[in-house]
């Protein structure tokens, strides 16, 4: 499969599995799952075939591993904006993650802290690195540093995500390092 199909099955598994399942007839259980061949019937239907063999490249090649596969089921590791429970649990974080973004942002960011927006939580990154590659989808990165082991000591609850995205319900600005 050439990278410009790989990335059309991603996203059309990204809005499919996370935002608007019901626009092609899906129906996601409590956890977020479908099964595998109820998603290819339906993007069949819907005029967007997929191959087995495509969504497993899909699923296997992403190295943010979105999704994943488990039982015949498939779901998205993170990011919906549809109810479902992923299973998560509390865990306690390292002293430190980052969160990338972009410097338009960064008022807002420094007035209410960061906020999931329209999806369930606040991802986070385990490193630099990995932040300054998703603040880089919308411009020139900006690397924020979270004080995540004192968030939790405080009392804030962190989860972890199959992909090691670092989940959070809010980010209050206290809690973040600024870069100068």
């Amino acid at each position: 499969m050439d990278e410009r199909r790989l990335i059309r099955v991603s996203k059309y598994l990204a809005r499919h599995l996370r935002h608007d399942p019901g626009r092609i007839g899906l129906t996601l259980d409590p956890g977020g799952w479908v099964p595998v061949d109820t998603l290819l019937r339906a993007a069949a239907a819907h005029g967007f075939p997929i191959t087995a063999a495509e969504l497993w490249k899909v699923v296997e090649a992403n190295d943010k591993r979105r999704y994943a596969i488990e039982d015949g089921r498939i779901r998205a590791s993170q990011g919906h904006t549809v109810p479902v429970d992923l299973g998560l649990p509390a865990v306690e974080p390292p002293e430190v993650l980052y969160h990338g973004t972009v410097g338009r942002f960064l008022a807002a960011i420094k007035e209410e802290g960061l906020r999931p927006m329209n999806r369930h939580h606040v991802h986070l990154s385990p490193d630099r690195e990995t932040a300054t590659r998703v603040g880089a989808r919308r411009g020139v990165p900006v690397v924020l540093v979270v004080a995540a082991g004192a968030m939790h000591a405080s009392g804030h609850e962190f989860r972890v995500s199959a992909n090691g995205v670092w989940l959070a319900g809010h980010v209050p600005p206290g809690y973040l390092r600024f870069p100068s």
